[in-house]
């Protein structure tokens, strides 16, 4: 009975794993100059969803705090005009309203 109840765990735990990957592969960024730019610097370290997960709270003040922390604090390797560009659009597309 253990073993029977040990192995439908393991089976959900699967399950639920399995759809939370496949969910992130839905997430979409909104069209926009410098959407290329995030999709290839900001997913080296999270996933997509922080953008949408964060942007009710984040205007231009904000996403530029962001910024600055996923390069100094958290070595992000991104140029500096590659950083203006990325934080333009999250401004644009995801900035607070």
């Amino acid at each position: 009975m253990k073993l029977r109840h040990m192995i439908a765990t393991a089976g959900l735990t699967l399950i639920f794993l399995g759809a939370a990957v496949a969910d992130e592969s839905r997430v979409q960024l909104a069209n926009g100059a410098g959407k290329d730019l995030v999709a290839a610097n900001c997913v080296m370290c999270h996933s997509l969803d922080y953008i949408q997960m964060n942007s009710p709270f984040l205007d231009e003040k904000g996403w530029t705090a962001a910024m600055n922390k996923m390069v100094k604090v958290m070595g992000a390797p991104i140029k500096e005009e590659d950083q203006k560009t990325i934080i333009a659009y999250l401004v644009a597309q995801y900035g607070k309203k």
